[in-house]
């Protein structure tokens, strides 16, 4: 028992929040980014549904790379997608979900997890899973 005490008491104070896409859907691309990381910056690990546009999810992996050294023990964020879309769906369940997308603004069927590198050691993602791994 003790030897698990000792490895969870590493873990200083994080928490896991849920961003609904409906909060970040009037953003622009900065606003975005800048909501994102003061969330991760907080030593929380966020939990955002749906999924960033590539060019979004490209302009927050170059802001944080050049954050760290900057910022007083950052190390970085892990980032990972699972998307719900299945090939093999049919036509209508396809249209439904396209519907739905256009209609929020966003990929709806997306969850994406972001988490600082301090807490988050690895995020190991299969088709219809992440393993999240804390350090």
């Amino acid at each position: 028992m003790k030897k698990i005490e000792k490895r969870l008491g590493k873990i200083k104070g994080f928490s896991i929040q849920f961003l609904p896409f409906s909060e970040i859907r009037d953003l622009d691309s900065t606003q975005r980014i800048r909501k994102i990381l003061s969330i991760v910056l907080g030593n929380n690990i966020l939990i955002l549904q749906g999924k960033l546009q590539p060019d979004e999810e490209t302009r927050l992996i170059g802001d944080t790379m050049a954050m760290i050294g900057h910022i007083k023990s950052f190390k970085g964020i892990e980032l990972a997608v699972i998307s719900g879309n299945n090939e093999n769906e049919g036509f209508y369940s396809k249209f439904k979900s396209g519907l739905a997308s256009a209609l929020t603004g966003g990929n709806i069927n997306a969850v994406t997890i972001i988490g600082p590198a301090t807490i988050v050691k690895e995020m190991k993602r299969n088709p219809k899973k992440i393993e999240l791994l804390l350090k």
